[in-house]
């Protein structure tokens, strides 16, 4: 298949630091590709693929320290895919809504993954407005505010199974909090359970402008808090080592998670999750398998206490076996196969005629077609009426 995967702007791909979607982004593609596929990738110039990369733009957007138009970029790179369309069997977005607009004449060949919160004011009348676009979601919880749109398949996260890997020998002397610093990721609740459970706790994660007045007034008065430590974002690289030799992995969201890449990342490393029963936690932990579920900070710090007791061996199985990127390709793969059989008037009214079914042959409208057997005489009751398909204008 020809294939584009449209990305958003704001990190590489893969990203060099924080960038959830961009590496699920990367992951896929190169999935794709090995599998066979001819894959193009909208991206930022530093991105890095298997590929065939279309830079959109030098830089990614968030690390550019120059003056731009984030909402600018993203409209040049999608007329870019625009002009580019006849060239492939399914566009692959990525990029939330923004190309619904400019689109529409092309939804049935697209495919958009959502990758954030859907719980949000405006969005029902968006995807009621634009309902021709076929829609992935990343957890059947992410589809609760908008169950009546057009979902074609839950499809969870995948990682490489040689990006992260377990440490040979984990340490498991303190505890990780990695990702975001914001009032929903519930660094508070993570700082407060390490304290009291008297471990250590490393955090890993950024602090975007948006959410730099909650750290200042909220959270940098905590690191006082036990032995809290702000490391600051880390890099592919160094994920192995950090969530690695961790005791556990703290996942207290306050909010609707879609996903939480990162709890598939410390599985990916063999450590524990301690997650809050919120969003798609219970899709994507095992509890008392790979890690465990819990409602409130008491049952957090008691699960800190056990989690020494779980199978790391047996966590790092439950990834490949459920979250490896291979397996989320093979499920977008069938997506898109869904995509290329998309009906079509012509089709709809001549594979209901009652010869084809018994055709040797692939029947295209291009082609003409070999001379068939005579119809029985009990076909020639229904062959009129078959070709009559409501709104395909044939037979009319």
């Amino acid at each position: 298949m020809k294939i584009a995967q449209v990305a958003p702007l704001y990190e590489a791909v893969p990203p060099k630091l924080y960038g959830g979607t961009e590496r699920i982004v990367s992951a896929l593609t190169e999935a794709l590709v090995v599998r066979g596929h001819d894959v193009t990738l909208f991206a930022s110039g530093e991105s890095k693929s298997g590929a065939k990369l279309v830079a959109s733009r030098g830089s990614a957007l968030r690390l550019d320290p120059s003056p731009k138009s984030d909402i600018a970029a993203h409209l040049n790179m999608l007329a870019q895919v625009k002009s580019r369309a006849d060239q492939f069997d399914v566009i692959h977005f990525h990029t939330d809504l923004l190309h619904f607009p400019i689109f529409e004449e092309l939804a049935d060949k697209t495919l958009t993954t959502l990758h954030g919160r859907l719980d949000l004011e405006g969005l029902p009348e968006v995807f009621q407005r634009w309902s021709k676009y076929p829609l992935i979601s990343i957890s059947d919880n992410q589809r609760n505010p908008l169950k009546g749109a057009n979902w074609r398949e839950t499809i969870h996260h995948g990682l490489p199974g040689d990006w992260l890997v377990p440490t040979q020998h984990p340490r498991g002397d303190y505890l990780a909090f990695i990702g975001r610093i914001s009032s929903e990721k519930g660094v508070d609740r993570a700082i407060r359970i390490a304290a009291t459970a008297g471990m250590p706790l490393l955090i890993a994660a950024k602090v975007s402008r948006d959410d730099q007045d909650y750290f200042y007034d909220s959270i940098e008065p905590m690191l006082q808090l036990g032995d809290t430590k702000l490391i600051g974002e880390i890099g592919e690289k160094d994920k192995p080592e950090f969530l690695g030799n961790a005791a556990a992995l703290l996942f207290p969201v306050d909010w609707p998670e879609p996903f939480g890449l990162a709890m598939i990342e410390a599985m990916a490393c063999g450590t524990p999750v301690i997650a809050w029963r919120n969003g798609s936690v219970p899709e994507i932990v095992e509890d008392g398998v790979t890690g465990f579920i819990v409602s409130d900070e008491a049952a957090a710090v008691e699960a800190v206490a056990r989690a020494s007791k779980l199978d790391r061996r047996q966590i790092r199985q439950v990834f490949e076996e459920r979250f490896s990127a291979g397996r989320m390709a093979d499920k977008y793969a069938e997506v898109y196969n869904g995509i290329m059989r998309r009906p079509t008037p012509f089709r709809r009214a001549v594979t209901t005629l009652p010869w084809a079914a018994r055709s040797d042959s692939h029947i295209s409208q291009k082609r003409a077609m070999a001379a068939q057997k005579p119809l029985k005489p009990a076909e020639y009751d229904t062959a009129n009426g078959s070709i009559i398909v409501p709104g395909s204008g044939v037979g009319q």
